[in-house]
């Protein structure tokens, strides 16, 4: 039987780019019915350029150089004429895109946009497409179907928007979906319920899936094969067992060895003194909306509290709406808490004007999820990193060798200060942001979500700079993630928020290993691949070997 799409010897050239000319470089996989092949590797590695091959969505700065994709080894994609390769999208290949906020129109509802697909490749009347439209939002488990075929992109979270992206690329039952990095950022807990989505449809429906993804716990979670990229080729495929247990090539296994472990390390500090005392945190949005209608009143934090040692992390954990990020802003006051205390070494921070307040802001810094939104896109980078000390009154010839120094010790080239933002990876752009929290010289760092969109590999090494920077210049961390591996690694003690209240607390231990409340009972259940643990990898392949 042949396969349901075929990848052949597939070249993509870029004329403008002399250090890599074929951004894919005789790329050649398989795809079956009822199979789900991850597609795993580094920003970069080509994987989202080879989903993009396939529905012929490629950028117009590059060609194709050689090779076939055959769809029921048949129809070659690349060859077919623009309108009959705009009937095979959505009707025999579907595609679940990274970001649906951008993949989905603003202007249109999510019904709208789901019967579009219908409008275009059937006949069905007005009545039959919203028939489908609503089977298809409770199929993908979408919470009130009618009230959700009515709602804007804006107004659904962001597991609602993939949902309804999933349902779009499903409209049809195409044989073939492609879903490029679906999971990307989301809870753990709405991750997990995309992946069982993604997996129950499949085998319902015997579609052929190729899924895309940087993270090995959601390959152990939902792979039959797995296909390795690296630098426009795949370096290594097999079954996911196998790849997972007992990789061959060692990019393979530099990719898993940075893989956190969902395991914890004893707290450190127990006997250090209390650095921030928070109590009773409470932050409320809403109130009046236009023409002083009642608007939508959400309780951002009720009546949060928590203690951090010195030289401590706690790790601040719970799923997207639960928070955190709020928690975060009202500690750096970037927004005012409505009541509640935030005592820095029994300095009440939140009882400081404006003016003593950009005084004491030096000792608590923040480091953003987003690096890219928090730099200046006009600002060469050694600008931004000097720009607080500058402020501040320092002179800027002695800022200028601190931001140099401050350069080497995140990683980075100290000559590197004269670069705009754009023209850094994501994993240096987060380097530059650490630099700027630094410049300040904290005693304690906010970190929110600072590794959440980054590769596995670049991620370990945010991880493992974040952990020598505490070390050597005594930091206290409070670390924002939804990753419980993540967290984890880095914390001694967590605290879990749910719709803004702390429901659970003590150390990483306690917390992660033995949960008592039901919703961190919930979170951990629902980390992928949790049963899978990468730190046998290096015994398994020397047992193999022997």
């Amino acid at each position: 039987m042949s396969p349901r799409l075929s990848i052949e010897n597939l070249s993509i050239a870029m004329p403008k780019r002399p250090d890599r000319p074929l951004l894919l470089d005789d790329v050649s996989l398989t795809l079956a019915s009822d199979e789900i092949v991850c597609l795993v590797g580094e920003s970069g590695s080509g994987k989202s350029m080879t989903a993009n091959a396939i529905l012929r969505l490629l950028p117009s700065a590059v060609r194709v150089a050689g090779g076939r994709i055959r769809l029921d080894g048949e129809t070659d994609l690349l060859a077919l004429p623009a309108e009959e390769m705009q009937v095979i999208r959505g009707v025999r290949v579907g595609m679940i895109f990274q970001e649906p906020m951008t993949a989905l129109n603003p202007l249109l509802t999510i019904g709208e946009q789901i019967a579009e697909t219908f409008q275009i490749h059937t006949r069905l009347s007005r009545a039959e497409i919203g028939v489908r439209v609503q089977a298809l939002l409770t199929e993908v488990l979408i919470p009130d179907p009618p009230a959700a075929a009515k709602a804007y992109p804006h107004e659904l979270s962001g597991g609602q928007r993939q949902r309804a992206m999933i349902a779009m690329a499903l409209a049809l039952e195409p044989a073939v979906l492609v879903a490029d990095e679906p999971t990307t950022a989301l809870d753990v807990t709405t991750q997990a319920q995309i992946l069982k989505l993604i997996r129950d449809l499949q085998r319902r429906k015997g579609t052929a899936v190729l899924f895309i993804t940087h993270d090995f716990g959601v390959v152990a979670e939902i792979a039959d094969r797995v296909a390795v990229m690296q630098g426009g080729k795949i370096v290594e495929q097999g079954l996911a067992e196998d790849i997972l247990n007992r990789p061959q090539h060692p990019y393979t296994r530099r990719l898993i060895a940075a893989v956190p472990p969902l395991r914890t390390a004893p707290p450190r500090h127990r006997d250090a003194p209390i650095e921030l005392q928070v109590e009773g945190l409470s932050k409320t949005y809403g109130g009046r909306g236009l023409f002083h209608r009642q608007g939508r009143i959400t309780h951002a934090l009720k009546d949060v509290s928590f203690d951090l040692r010195r030289g401590a992390t706690l790790g601040i954990v719970g799923e997207s709406g639960s928070g955190k990020s709020t928690l975060a802003r009202c500690l750096v006051r970037l927004i005012e808490a409505d009541a509640g205390r935030v005592r820095l070494d029994g300095v009440d921070l939140t009882a400081l004007s404006t003016k003593q307040w950009r005084q004491e802001s030096r000792r608590v810094q923040m480091v953003f999820q987003d690096p890219f939104g928090s730099l200046n896109p006009r600002r060469r980078v050694g600008d931004l990193v000097a720009q607080g000390p500058i402020v501040r009154g320092e002179a800027r010839q002695q800022v200028a060798a601190r931001v140099r120094r401050l350069f080497e010790l995140v990683g980075l080239d100290p000559d590197a200060g004269t670069r705009f933002p754009h023209e850094f990876s994501g994993g240096q752009r987060q380097r530059i942001g650490l630099a700027r929290a630094l410049a300040l010289e904290p005693e304690i760092l906010i970190a929110d979500e600072p590794v959440s969109a980054l590769d596995v590999s670049v991620q370990a090494q945010v991880l493992d700079l974040l952990a020598d920077l505490r070390e050597r210049l005594r930091l206290s961390l409070v670390f924002i993630t939804h990753d419980l591996r993540v967290a984890a690694q880095v914390s001694d003690d967590i605290l879990v928020m749910q719709n803004g209240v702390v429901v659970e607390t003590g150390t990483a231990a306690q917390v992660l290993e033995h949960p008592r409340h039901p919703y961190t009972q919930a979170l951990v259940a629902a980390v992928p691949g949790r049963h899978w643990i990468p730190e046998n990898i290096e015994r398994r392949t020397a047992e193999s070997a022997a």
